[in-house]
């Protein structure tokens, strides 16, 4: 069964992280990526590392089921074999440096021209209005400027991100809610519209709690390091071999705990009656939880946790959780041919569809793998295409054809 954006065409002139996820999940979800390059690099992160069999990782992650052509954006050849694209396509997404798309002919003023009932996408760093939009910025800046720095982590540890690109792939799935929903609109009406996002945006979102906290209170929320501001006991716990990670965020909850601890007198103590009183208390909390816990492995209390109905896990390395037998249950990984990678395989997007599956049916593609089969899609004679790699507009599965002068 196709995938339910079956049918709609996508121009991708995305780089790096944010951008080439938000077509991802369009990719996934069965729309036709067209991915478009630069000359000899490609996507930025094409060259993030580590490699596997040359490929940086990165990349294969997140531009599966996209086709790749190599166009030279700075030449008006190359613009214009983009104005075709875009006549014949149902998005448009970008992720430029503020105004670089229009300094390009690429702005979505230019393109609705082209195409009025063009969906067009601009993820950016900072917004496109304010003191920081013209910015540049990564997700570990983005973070900085949210806040989620300033609260992650530990107190008085040393300054940590949070260690995935929580808000490049988070303004993804913004900018592609906003795109599915203007898909939507120009279902029933036939219009184009603009979509933006940001990574600020994204993280200025996601630290909300914290905001209306302050708003609140006044009081400027502190590191909690895998505790939680409003719960306790809530967050890791020393067992004689490994942390616990337990979430208590209820009476009835820490009822269940208290029995599996043998600390059923812990229910009517003054100290951690409910949990306004726990937060006060939390750290003796965490110290007699931990003495208790000493006692056995963390694998063994996890089950008797789990068994009482109470929210727990051992904190697991990357290694545990690829060979997770969860994650082989809910079949997270899907195998995926490649040309030069064996047993290669990716993980799927976190959600299923039952009629219109969501599927990864394409590796990551070589640069420039497709930019022959898009042209000839396009209608550009043979002669034309070879121009076109003699003159440097395009390049063909990553290698750059010399002109003959």
């Amino acid at each position: 069964m196709p995938g339910p954006l079956n049918g709609i065409r996508v121009v991708d002139v995305t780089t790096n992280i944010s951008g080439p996820s938000l077509t991802m999940i369009l990719a996934d979800l069965g729309a036709e990526i067209i991915k478009i390059e630069r000359p000899d690099i490609g996507d930025d992160s094409r060259g993030m590392g580590p490699f596997w069999e040359g490929e940086g990782v990165y990349f294969l992650h997140i531009n599966r089921n996209k086709q790749s052509i190599v166009i030279d954006l700075k030449k008006e050849s190359g613009r214009e074999i983009v104005y075709e694209l875009v006549k014949t396509a149902d998005v448009f997404v970008e992720n430029f440096r503020y105004q670089k798309a229009e300094k390009m002919g690429l702005g979505y003023e230019r393109l609705k021209q082209l195409n009025p009932s063009l969906v067009y996408c601009s993820l950016s760093a900072y917004g496109q209005n304010g003191p920081l939009c013209d910015r540049p910025g990564y997700d570990a800046i983005a973070q900085a400027d949210s806040g989620i720095i300033g609260i992650n982590g530990a107190e008085g540890a040393e300054i940590a991100r949070v260690p995935v690109s929580v808000l490049d792939q988070g303004s993804a799935m913004w900018g592609a809610i906003g795109v599915i929903s203007a898909l939507f609109h120009k279902q029933k009406t036939g219009e184009g519209q603009l979509v933006t996002t940001s990574l600020y945006e994204t993280g200025v979102f996601w630290v909300g709690y914290h905001m209306l906290s302050w708003l609140a209170t006044g009081v400027e929320p502190k590191k909690n390091g895998a505790g939680h501001t409003a719960f306790a006991p809530y967050g890791a716990f020393q067992a004689n071999d490994a942390p616990v990670i337990i979430g208590i965020s209820n009476n009835s909850l820490f009822k269940r705990l208290c029995k599996v601890l043998n600390k059923e007198e812990w229910v009517e103590d003054p100290r951690y009656k409910n949990n306004p009183e726990r937060v006060q208390n939390r750290e003796n909390l965490r110290v007699a939880i931990e003495n208790i816990l000493q006692a056995k492995p963390a694998d063994e209390w996890v089950q008797l946790i789990a068994d009482a109905g109470v929210p727990s896990s051992k904190v697991k390395k990357i290694s545990e959780v690829v060979q997770d037998q969860q994650a082989e249950s809910i079949e997270m990984w899907t195998d995926v041919p490649h040309a030069t990678i064996q047993n290669f395989k990716l993980p799927r997007l976190p959600f299923e569809l039952c009629t219109s599956p969501v599927a990864i049916h394409q590796a990551p593609p070589k640069l420039g793998e497709h930019s022959k089969e898009i042209l000839e899609k396009l209608g550009y004679q043979q002669e034309k295409i070879e121009q076109f790699l003699h003159d440097g507009t395009i390049q063909m599965d990553n290698r750059k054809v010399e002109s003959p002068n």
